[in-house]
């Protein structure tokens, strides 16, 4: 993942409940779309749609074996999108705002 837009989609398959506590289960490891399946009150079809949502995004890859498809997390996503937060909510000399005018002023900085 390389841009601000990339991480977003990331993000905002987060953004559903249902999406984070998907990725919820699958941190303790993979698990077979019916095991998902019985956790929450949605059909087949639902189901489906935010996986591929998760998987769109990067965040999840699937495998599939026999009728079922089993679930994990990918892992090189996860470790970009928790150092792309690190970086992103901390302070650094190469901050987009320090190349702007926009901060100049602010805490009695001229």
């Amino acid at each position: 993942m390389s841009d601000y837009s990339e991480y977003s989609k990331v993000f905002k398959a987060l953004g559903d409940t249902k999406r984070a506590m998907i990725v919820d289960m699958l941190s303790c490891g993979e698990l077979c779309a019916c095991m998902i399946l019985e956790r929450f009150d949605m059909s087949q079809s639902t189901l489906s749609h935010h996986m591929k949502i998760l998987c769109e995004c990067g965040l999840v890859k699937g495998r599939e074996q026999g009728k079922w498809t089993y679930y994990s997390l990918d892992e090189d996503t996860v470790s970009e999108i928790k150092q792309f937060l690190c970086r992103i909510t901390s302070d650094k000399e190469n901050c987009m705002c320090k190349d702007s005018d926009c901060c100049k002023g602010c805490d009695g900085n001229e």
